[in-house]
């Protein structure tokens, strides 16, 4: 990703997303600069077609909505925090493949863990990707889920 997807990013979003759950730009520039080799996009012949921004973690911290990237000296867990789709792109198997893509290379950085919030009904399509719900959290983590404010589901995958 680069700043000149950035509003591409944000229109993908909006059709992606409800309101309450869209970041503004301030938030989506600062997850840029957090981690610039974590945050990609996919291109079609119609330009930015889908997005996925993720960082380095810890299994079991959970990142708010519009919460900054918190960066782990311990990092074990990839964390997928915002994977979107144009609809025009829809059904094309882009956004597995971005998460394939993204879990392979933090199988090379042995991260031992991927995790993720799923929100709108997502659970059956991250499931299919390998991740289940993570309901062990501690009060400072379900209240970070809580911030979602429509109902979200932590979940956690194991690399091998």
């Amino acid at each position: 990703m680069q700043e000149r997807d950035i509003p591409a990013v944000l229109s993908i979003q909006q059709e992606a997303y409800s309101p309450q759950l869209q970041e503004d730009e301030a938030v989506i520039r600062a997850r840029l600069a957090a981690c610039p080799q974590l945050a990609w996009v996919a291109e079609d012949a119609e330009g930015v077609c889908a997005y996925l921004f993720a960082y380095h973690s810890r299994v079991g911290k959970v990142t708010p909505l519009d919460g900054e990237f918190q960066r782990h000296e311990q990092a074990d867990c990839l964390y997928l925090h915002d994977l979107a789709v144009a609809p025009r792109a829809g059904g094309r198997g882009i956004g597995p493949a971005l998460v394939r893509k993204k879990l392979e290379q933090a199988k090379a950085h042995r991260l031992r863990y991927s995790a993720l919030v799923s929100v709108q009904d997502s659970e059956a399509f991250w499931s299919r990707l390998g991740y289940a719900a993570h309901t062990q959290l501690d009060q400072p983590q379900v209240s970070n889920l809580a911030s979602y404010r429509i109902p979200a589901v932590y979940m956690v995958q194991a690399l091998h």
